[in-house]
């Protein structure tokens, strides 16, 4: 079984350390790559949002991308379920690293 190594990835404008399987860790960059360039791309479109803004729309498109027609009706209550739990999964794993508070 492997150990868990820390890792420090940069999303939006915060750095979180996140425990991380070595085989996991590439894609975990790749993730955190993919996230920060439709940040960017977000920002550069839509000007004057905040950083929570720009991460929110991430995830939506993200969910609307990876399960196209999922929004309607019915669906919609799936969403709401689904980034209420990516919310706390988030909440879970993304600790900012640092003394400070986030």
């Amino acid at each position: 079984m492997q150990q868990n190594i820390p890792v420090n990835v940069l999303v939006g404008d915060r750095t979180y350390r996140v425990l991380v399987a070595p085989s996991d860790e590439e894609r975990l960059r790749k993730m955190a790559k993919a996230i920060n360039d439709q940040i960017l791309e977000f920002r550069t479109r839509f000007g004057g949002k905040d950083m929570q803004d720009y991460l929110a729309m991430v995830l939506l498109w993200h969910l609307s991308e990876s399960r196209p027609g999922a929004v309607g009706g019915a669906g919609m209550a799936a969403v709401t379920g689904e980034l209420t739990s990516l919310e706390s999964m988030l909440d879970s794993m993304f600790l900012p690293s640092g003394s400070g508070t986030p």
